[in-house]
């Protein structure tokens, strides 16, 4: 008899993939009155080269902190900066968590897939002593825990949805959007174009980013096909197109970089005009952005 293929939690298959991307053109066809989102909504106007940027700290304030823990993540919230950026995954009893691996044991004391583990579980487990002994004791945060945090700042998130969420998993954290009214200051980010379509069509008011490691031949179709105000990519991928920042901006869409830690490359995003940076040291690019204002 043949052994059933199984499937490891978070890994989307190609061909569901494709499925997704379908889906999400269909969607457009069928709803087209389905509220619209601008770039300007989330990034204000967006900008020209040797504009300053705004300044997303990459999963909280990791040059500080232990990353994705509430200690970064407060410490980002804190700072002068408009965005914080965070990784959400699924605990095995599908609980909406802050992680980025899809193993626990480089940020925490713990081993083996995330996903094998439900929120109890994960609670255990100490995610700050591997980065200071300061911040033993350190668990992974819910992201209601993030978001009773963030509701009461003004400031905006980048959520980052990391592998397939389909509508049903995506629901949960929908509605904690909704719960706190948090649906015009959140972005959801992906790599995946159907976790992209699961936002589409579950909450098609909340602001959508793809997330490429290579620009499509043309990024703005790509970017309209798919219904997103923009994309993020490295920033070296703009440096070989550095006209993708014009076109994209000409339709309306915005372009983020990440992860850029040096002077010299937040110099060289500042002249491309990308709209937004990622980065690892959110306050030093702030003051770094400050300090070399145009006209200071």
């Amino acid at each position: 008899m043949t052994t059933p293929r199984t499937r490891t939690p978070g890994v989307f298959p190609l061909g569901a993939s494709f499925c997704a991307a379908v889906a999400i053109v269909v969607l457009l066809i069928l709803n087209p009155a389905s509220t619209p989102v601008h770039a300007t909504d989330m990034f204000g106007e967006l900008r020209t080269p040797g504009e300053p940027s705004f300044v997303a700290g990459h999963r909280g304030d990791r040059s500080t902190a232990p990353e994705n823990t509430m200690a970064a993540l407060t410490r980002a919230l804190a700072s002068p900066q408009e965005f914080v950026e965070t990784d959400v995954t699924r605990s095995r009893d599908g609980v909406p968590v802050l992680f980025h691996d899809r193993t626990l044991g480089r940020t925490t004391d713990g081993r083996g897939p995330l996903a094998d583990r439900t929120l109890a579980e994960l609670k255990q487990l100490d995610a700050g002593s591997w980065y200071s002994s300061a911040f033993a004791g350190e668990r992974i945060p819910t992201l209601e825990e993030f978001l009773v945090v963030l509701a009461p700042t003004g400031k905006k998130a980048l959520l980052e949805l990391k592998g397939y969420w389909s509508v049903d998993d995506l629901a949960p954290v929908t509605a904690l959007l909704d719960r706190f009214d948090l649906g015009g200051r959140v972005t959801f980010m992906s790599f995946n174009l159907g976790s992209l379509s699961s936002a589409a069509e579950l909450a098609p008011g909340t602001p959508r980013v793809a997330i490429v490691r290579s620009l499509p031949d043309n990024a703005v179709d790509f970017a309209r096909s798919f219904r997103v105000i923009g994309i993020v990519t490295p920033a070296s991928v703009i440096e070989e197109r550095p006209d993708v920042v014009d076109e994209m901006h000409a339709a309306g869409l915005g372009v983020m970089v990440y992860t850029l830690n040096s002077k010299e490359t937040w110099a060289q995003a500042r002249a491309l005009g990308v709209d937004g940076i990622i980065t690892d040291k959110p306050s030093s690019l702030d003051k770094w952005l400050a300090k070399n204002a145009p006209g200071t």
